[in-house]
């Protein structure tokens, strides 16, 4: 009797692999943050870095328990959500001088906020505007700036 059998082309040891690695992937990440500062910060200031989606996840969740001593969500992050909204930085800040008066306060903001792990995920995912508004904490103080800076042009 011919019966079709299913075969699994993953091996036992090909399933046992990726199992441990799904189970250490949290693990992994941490210790990567805590004893391979300087990986970690080259790893998170790299957003065109292609990573496997679960360590990427792993990462976003360490920058949300803590950010890293040297890792400025405001150098990295911040750029990026200005680009979203239409606003080049060096219009804000040219050679290191600032240029307007909200500058500070936005980078501030941008340095203490909550959303750091799943804005450096979308930013890292080229997240639309829709997104970048319900994120960032400086959504409508960069949506005023775009209008003034529209107003001028």
């Amino acid at each position: 009797m011919a019966t079709a059998q299913h075969k699994d082309t993953t091996t036992w040891w090909g399933r046992l692999t990726e199992r441990c690695y799904t189970a250490s992937t949290d693990t992994l990440a941490r210790s990567v943050k805590d004893q391979a500062g300087a990986a970690f910060d080259a790893l998170v200031n790299d957003l065109e870095r292609p990573l496997e989606p679960r360590f990427e996840q792993a990462v976003a969740w360490q920058l949300a328990a803590g950010q890293p001593a040297h890792f400025k969500p405001a150098r990295t992050l911040m750029p990026m959500m200005m680009q979203r909204f239409g606003l080049e930085e060096r219009v804000l800040q040219e050679k290191g001088q600032i240029r307007h008066a909200d500058y500070v306060a936005l980078r501030d903001t941008c340095n203490a906020c909550a959303a750091v792990g799943d804005c450096w995920k979308a930013m890292r995912a080229n997240a639309e505007i829709e997104e970048c508004r319900r994120l960032c904490p400086n959504a409508n103080a960069f949506d005023a700036l775009a209008a003034q800076s529209s107003c001028v042009d």
